[in-house]
């Protein structure tokens, strides 16, 4: 179990790193902030994976970083769906909605602040399971809203017509384990798929900027 999760941990950081880079120098302002979206992923997970892939095999205490990891990763989440907010308005041409992007943005600010508080214990290995559930609604008000949102447009262009999809199903695999897997702990199984679904996201969004990628 330990070979086969830490090679497809690494699968996935170095799949969204090279193809972030890659899409950052795309000539078109959408597919820039998908390159800018997937290096925000990709180096966010790092803080938590790598951490994990090294506790498989190196016999320190690995508890401290892993909280670190999974507080990092949550704020740049966070971050992602703000910037994949930004892609839809690019791709499809839309001019901004004041009262949908402030929406938005102080959605992600109180999830960040949420994230940040102490009663998190993310250094532990007791967090309450009631602020797994707190810090996530905000995070599930985003991704209700980008799945609207992508969802309305899904017809318009080929590349992202399944992205509404793919962020619906990493929520639905992310919610179980962000709030009760410490009761549940074979709950955290589901992080795989949720990780297959972003990964989904990642090749979309490469398929729409390659043609322009320098």
């Amino acid at each position: 179990m330990k070979y086969g999760e830490s090679i497809f941990d690494i699968g996935y950081l170095l799949f969204a790193i090279i193809l972030g880079f890659k899409m950052v120098s795309c000539r078109e302002k959408p597919g820039r902030y998908m390159g800018l979206a997937t290096l925000v992923l990709g180096f966010g997970d790092a803080f938590h994976l790598i951490p994990r892939v090294l506790n498989y095999f190196l016999s320190s205490d690995f508890t401290a970083a892993l909280g670190i990891g999974k507080l990092i990763t949550s704020v740049t989440m966070t971050v992602f769906y703000i910037l994949v907010y930004r892609v839809w308005l690019g791709v499809y041409g839309e001019k901004e909605n004041k009262k949908l992007s402030m929406w938005l943005y102080v959605l992600a600010i109180i999830r960040i602040l949420l994230c940040l508080m102490p009663q998190n214990n993310w250094t532990g290995n007791d967090s309450p399971m009631e602020w797994g559930i707190i810090r996530n609604i905000p995070f599930l008000l985003i991704g209700v809203t980008v799945i609207w949102l992508y969802f309305r447009k899904k017809n318009d262009d080929e590349s992202l017509t399944l992205i509404w999809l793919y962020v619906l199903l990493s929520f639905l695999f992310y919610i179980p384990v962000a709030t009760v897997v410490s009761f549940m702990p074979m709950l955290g199984i589901l992080m795989l798929p949720k990780t297959v679904c972003y990964m989904l996201m990642v090749w979309s969004f490469f398929k729409y900027t390659k043609h322009a990628v320098i």
